[in-house]
């Protein structure tokens, strides 16, 4: 039989999950994203451009441009 201690306990533990849980549902929601507002979108022109790859080569647009045209892809980097 429980005591009205342990009772308390038990119901301040099952509120405090609950406020736990809630506030983690309200961290998860996010915010709209403008995918217009980030940048070129599929099938846009690029400007040309002269940048530095990984290997300290300078680069632009024609010289990395295939027989079918180019394709760029922009990542967020891993080191946040």
């Amino acid at each position: 039989m429980r005591t009205k201690i342990q009772k308390s306990i038990a119901s301040s533990l099952l509120i405090a999950f609950i406020l736990v849980l809630s506030t983690a549902a309200l961290a998860q929601s996010r915010t709209a994203i403008e995918v217009a507002s980030l940048g070129p979108q599929v099938g846009d022109l690029v400007p040309n451009f002269r940048l530095t790859d990984q290997n300290g080569t300078l680069q632009t647009l024609e010289s990395i441009a295939g027989p079918a045209g180019t394709m760029l892809l922009f990542h967020r980097s891993a080191d946040w």
